[in-house]
């Protein structure tokens, strides 16, 4: 296993001053929300790209793949049942990820909840339906490019359309296809109602990424989450991918966060 930390936590750091920080702890990826670097990422030039990847290297960091696909986009949705809609979704994903490649990445995690909620009027059927359409247009992409996609559970407040590892799993067992996988987060499996260590028995084998958070919305260790079986879990699973702090409440500070995620997450595998 090893330790990443998602860059939409340090606001308006420069990259050089992230890829720096980060390695200074021990951390040896990056994980890249899009909007972070533009509105749209087909405003990112190759040379931008270049660039990232070459700073993150020279900074002894790897960038690991991009989150928040679809966060504050306009009009792109997974569900919707307008066929243009979802064909502009797909583009967008597959520019996504030729960018992934770019920076160097591995993967690209497919959370995004407000762009794949589906309508009153939607079944989850329905909706498994149309978000397989879309997706059935990246896979060739995905192949190209040697990117996996990890599709993840996200609990029921924050999205009606795949709540649960099961639902994630049977919906990439639609598809049957190598580089679309299964993604676990902390925050999103604590709502499942079964204890975490016995959700990665049954998954961890299908596991391509972990997000390691707490339900408070804080690192791995600033809340009441024990991590000391989780990561006994993942040793069982033989787990060994990245483990990526993702957090949503950022009032400690970013070197507050960084800093004491990764020494809780280090004293939990010692």
């Amino acid at each position: 296993m090893r330790f990443a930390i998602c860059n939409e936590l340090f606001t308006h750091w420069p990259h050089q001053q992230i890829c720096a920080f980060v390695h200074s702890l021990g951390y040896e990826g990056l994980e890249i929300a899009p909007f972070t670097l533009a509105s749209s990422i087909g405003e990112v030039t190759q040379q931008q790209r270049k660039s990232l990847r070459q700073i993150a290297t020279d900074n002894n960091i790897q960038i690991i793949g991009l989150h928040w696909l679809l966060a504050k986009t306009e009009g792109l949705h997974l569900t919707s049942p307008d066929a243009q809609v979802r064909r502009a979704t797909a583009l967008y994903l597959k520019e996504l990820i030729r960018c992934c490649h770019d920076l160097g990445g591995e993967l690209l995690v497919l959370g995004s909840p407000k762009q794949r909620q589906l309508t009153p009027q939607q079944t989850l059927t329905e909706g498994l339906q149309l978000a397989s359409d879309t997706i059935s247009h990246v896979l060739p992409e995905l192949e190209a490019a040697g990117v996996d996609l990890c599709i993840e559970p996200l609990g029921p407040e924050e999205t009606n359309f795949i709540n649960t590892l099961q639902q994630a799993h049977d919906f990439i067992q639609l598809h049957n296809h190598p580089r679309l996988r299964l993604h676990m987060d902390i925050k999103a499996m604590s709502t499942e109602g079964v204890p975490i260590e016995q959700l990665i028995a049954r998954f961890g084998s299908s596991t391509r990424h972990f997000h390691a958070n707490d339900p408070n919305r804080l690192g791995p260790g600033m809340g009441h989450v024990d991590f000391h079986p989780i990561f006994a879990a993942l040793k069982q699973a033989d787990y060994k991918h990245w483990i990526s702090v993702e957090v949503f409440d950022f009032s400690p500070g970013p070197e507050t966060i960084a800093r004491e995620s990764l020494a809780y997450m280090r004293a939990c595998l010692a």
